[in-house]
């Protein structure tokens, strides 16, 4: 009961909680063990190179996207994310074969970079869906930020373990471990959806033993049929232009100013431990609290005005101590304030909007987001204006996001009285 009042939830709502927090600690431990190899593997592969990365795996996301949606109307959902993580599993540990085998390939290193990329939207995506599932909007204000501080949990172990085992195991048993860590989410998920069902009605129980109803292409036309969803969709396509902008440049600098793989690699996973360290502690103790009392509104306004801030600072001083700061803000804020308010959006709609149109916005729609701005960054370098001039642009496309979030988080509040009668 004190555990519960000190976190600012009810006392039933503890159980629920930490499964859900579990839940993400496993999945993002064990993707940020790989993390550091995936960002070591696409300098490996030129850093003059990362925009066709990024539309590689844009592609890849649109060929797997039919294929999601064709399980999942075939699959009951309460099925449907062991089936998709045993897939994944299955790939990795390929991948672990692959890099043993192969382990100076340009090609390997191509190939696992723009797989990483897809499997991160993928199981994270689906996982919220799971949550957004589980849980109402009123108890979501409570416990996502709670639920997300799992991942930042997470976050911090996976570098750490990843550092002290790379010498041992090597990118391919780290792999390994990796897909066992994805595995080790099942249990929970099965807890989480007998919770549920033991919190609804009959009806909606029963629901869950279907599969989810819409062709295929389902999700993708459902953007197009709600301003809701396209405004999600336009949010989404922003934010990862201000992930792009800052992820390339950070890339350039890191290339220039660390020449040694070593030292670069301590970079990269000095600044996830960063990251995962100041958002873990906003995600206990300030965004469950600001969420209840301040609304979604808040957490989809706050983050994008201070990095359109950050954006002006490189603007005026384009150095690696300045992008790393802004890179940890808009990181940092997006897994505290964003990703939790963003997930809390997708408790207003249907099951089929929860997990089709939610997956072809949390993958297509980024990843076609992160090509766009890819190549419009290699443009905006061939003026030859230096970072100024993508920092500008940059500060413009957060005003942009800020002023979305904004309308759709009063948006969502207008809807709260409908999100009961959704199953």
């Amino acid at each position: 009961m004190r555990a519960a009042q000190a976190l600012g939830i009810r006392a039933e709502e503890l159980a629920p909680a930490a499964c859900g927090f579990a839940f993400f600690f496993f999945l993002f431990c064990g993707y940020f063990m790989l993390r550091p190899i995936r960002e070591t593997m696409g300098i490996q592969a030129g850093v003059n190179q990362l925009q066709w990365l990024f539309t590689a795996t844009f592609v890849a996301t649109l060929a797997v996207v039919p294929l999601f949606g064709w399980l999942s109307a075939r699959v009951p959902r309460d099925t449907l994310v062991t089936w998709v993580y045993a897939i994944f599993a299955l790939t990795m540990a390929g991948f672990a074969a692959l890099l043993y085998l192969r382990p100076g390939s340009v090609w390997a290193a191509r190939s696992f970079y723009v797989w990483l990329s897809v499997f991160n939207l993928f199981v994270v995506s689906i996982a919220w869906s799971l949550m957004a599932d589980v849980f109402r909007m009123e108890s979501a204000k409570r416990l996502f930020a709670l639920i997300a501080a799992g991942a930042s949990t997470g976050g911090l172990c996976g570098p750490l373990l990843g550092g002290l085992l790379a010498s041992t195991l090597g990118p391919a048993g780290l792999l390994l471990l990796s897909a066992l860590m994805l595995a080790a989410t099942l249990p929970l998920k099965q807890w989480l959806l007998r919770w549920r069902a033991s919190h609804r009605d009959d009806t909606q129980a029963d629901d869950m033993r279907q599969p989810i109803q819409g062709s295929v292409l389902a999700g993708i036309s459902r953007v197009f049929q709600s301003p809701y969803l396209l405004g999600i969709s336009l949010l989404v396509v922003l934010l990862a232009t201000l992930n792009t902008f800052l992820y390339m440049e950070q890339a350039r600098l890191v290339a220039s100013t660390f020449p040694d793989t070593a030292q670069r690699l301590r970079v990269f996973s000095t600044l996830d431990f960063t990251v995962q360290a100041l958002a873990l502690l906003s995600q206990i103790f300030i965004t469950g609290r600001v969420a209840a009392k301040l609304g979604l509104r808040f957490l989809l306004t706050a983050v994008p005005l201070a990095v359109a801030v950050a954006f002006l600072a490189l603007a005026a001083f384009p150095v690696f101590s300045v992008l790393a700061a802004a890179m940890i803000l808009r990181r940092a804020g997006e897994y505290a304030l964003i990703r939790p308010g963003r997930e809390m959006l997708f408790t207003a709609v249907p099951p089929e909007d929860k997990y089709k149109t939610k997956n072809v916005i949390d993958t297509v729609v980024y990843r076609g987001g992160d090509a766009a701005s890819g190549w419009v960054k290699t443009g905006v370098d061939m003026l030859g204006y230096g970072a100024a001039l993508i920092a500008l642009l940059g500060a413009l496309c957060a005003l942009g996001a800020a002023a979305l979030g904004y309308g759709l988080g009063r948006r969502a509040d207008q809807r709260k009285t409908k999100i009961d009668q959704i199953p």
